[in-house]
This record gives C-alpha cells, structure tokens and sequence, in this order.
C-alpha cells in the first residue's frame, strides 16, 4: 500500500521504518496522497505529530471511530487519552 485511499482518522498502523520502527501509532489526520500525521500519546504528542509516508507503515484493518468522532467535534483530547486508546495494542507486542 502506498498511498492514503485506504486509510482512515483513527486507523491504528505500525511503523516499519525510521527511528520508530516497531511502534504503534494513530492516524490523527491525512496530509496527501502519500503522506499522514501519527501520533501515539508518549513519544510523538498531539501537538507535534509525525509525518510518515504511507509506504513506511503496515497498516491495521482496526479503526478507532471514537477518535474520529472527537476530532470532527472539536473535543478537546490529550496524550493520555491517545495512550489509553493505544494500550491494547501495545500489550500485544
């Protein structure tokens, strides 16, 4: 996959490549056709998100409406809430 049509706010992906590879972020919003803006709540904060190509993230089929809900209504989220939202997935690891 490399590019954004598939890719939805909210959507849970993987970092494949870089310094944070192996990380699980949030898409907190998309940019263009090959670029989104990630955000995990404890390395890369709500207001200083990553810009990360596509093609450098697996993405996951899970998509967390609630944070897209909350973006699009202008509720105010913080890092530990997106922690919170993340922590499932970090067990896993």
């Amino acid at each position: 996959m490399d590019s954004t049509e598939d890719i939805r706010v909210g959507q849970v992906v993987k970092s494949r490549a870089g310094r944070d590879k192996g990380n699980i972020f949030l898409v907190l919003s998309i940019v263009d056709h090959n670029y989104v803006l990630i955000v995990d709540g404890d390395l890369r904060k709500l207001d200083k998100p990553k810009k990360k190509k596509v093609k450098h993230l697996t993405v996951y089929n899970t998509v967390l409406p609630e944070l897209k809900q909350k973006l699009d209504n202008n509720i105010k989220i913080n890092n530990a809430y997106i922690r919170q939202l993340l922590e499932p997935f970090n067990k896993n690891l």
